[in-house]
């Protein structure tokens, strides 16, 4: 049985170079994430691998995966840099097509579209990706049913869980469920960073045709991250018909015109609820307003996804929900996909 205290006895000899942020042992399996100092540059991947290293030869561990974030104290005469972003240099990932699916505000139902257009989009064919980005409240593995899994290492790639046709990955995996994380942004963009640049997606030879970014609500800083490190091919924005919703939604919109990321579309979620035994339709979230919305900003309504207790409770047993909704909206995105690759 691995203890807590032979893991940081472990690492006792590495005080001073890196700070233990978080520690998650299931079984033999540990998942460390450290806190360092990007002023050491790159003697980080050393000291990361010193940390497994040290860790693997602790009895009864049978598997390390060490996870670096960081947060950089600025220089006294160096440039602005608010968010932390030319710590780490841009990425090229073995992907063809990164789509981002963002939105306003949280409640509307971004990561249950983003899974079920990752899966929809793999029925077509296609070879999928789908990253959980949202570091703080992490949905994937449960949507999934993954809960409680710890992805392998394999040559220093963290290697992406495959189910339902899709890769996935999450910073849900590397913690414990009920484990908080209080990170500050550059923290947090650092994680993301890592999960972008050290997951096997694919290889030159064998790339991934769509990645889905999962990013959790607003404008902050993993959206400015994915924008600024990553070739975006577009966004796709979920909003409910609700007037509040679709202010928010406008913003999101607004943040990635910004950054030059083409808007693919809009997704109305919760557009109605239709009686399972009476066949009555209800608006509750009120009606039209992302059709109304994408018309004003000149974008397409990509789909509209009903208020339907299949999809509550397909996503509560971890399994995609019944295909049909979700395979009309993906044709409208792959559609789109070719209208702005051509443009």
């Amino acid at each position: 049985m691995v203890s807590r205290d032979d893991i940081l006895s472990a690492l006792s000899p590495l005080a001073g170079q890196a700070d233990l942020h978080d520690l998650a042992i299931d079984q033999g399996r540990v998942t460390l994430l450290l806190g360092v100092d990007p002023a050491q540059g790159t003697d980080i991947e050393t000291l990361r691998q010193q940390a497994e290293s040290r860790v693997r030869g602790v009895k009864g561990v049978t598997e390390v995966m060490a996870i670096l974030t960081s947060e950089k104290k600025p220089a006294v005469k160096s440039a602005p840099d608010p968010h932390g972003m030319h710590k780490n240099p841009p990425l090229t990932l073995p992907v063809r097509h990164i789509i981002a699916v963002g939105s306003g505000k949280g409640g509307v139902g971004k990561s249950t579209l983003a899974f079920h257009l990752a899966t929809a989009l793999a029925r077509t064919g296609k070879k999928v990706g789908l990253l959980d980005a949202d570091i703080y409240g992490p949905s994937v593995p449960r949507l999934a049913g993954l809960e409680g899994m710890k992805p392998e290492q394999i040559d220093g790639q963290i290697q992406p869980f495959e189910r339902y046709g899709i890769k996935l990955m999450s910073i849900g995996f590397m913690v414990s469920t009920d484990q908080a994380l209080i990170w500050r942004g550059p923290m947090a963009q650092s994680a993301f960073y890592q999960l972008l640049r050290d997951v096997a997606w694919g290889t030159p030879d064998d790339l991934l045709d769509i990645l889905i970014i999962d990013l959790p609500p607003g404008t902050g800083d993993i959206q400015l991250t994915l924008a600024q490190k990553v070739p975006m091919t577009g966004a796709i924005i979920v909003s409910t018909p609700q007037d509040l919703a679709l202010i928010d939604a406008r913003k999101a919109v607004a943040m990635f015109q910004k950054v030059n990321v083409p808007i693919l579309g809009l997704i109305e979620n919760m557009s109605v609820y239709c009686c399972p035994k009476c066949g009555y339709e209800d608006h509750i979230f009120g009606k039209g307003g992302a059709v109304h919305e994408a018309q004003v900003l000149g974008v397409p309504l990509l789909g509209e996804i009903p208020l339907n207790i299949k999809i509550r409770e397909a996503c509560d047993a971890g399994q995609p929900a019944p295909p049909d909704i979700f395979d009309r909206v993906a044709a409208q995105v792959l559609g789109r996909l070719e209208s702005v690759t051509k443009e």
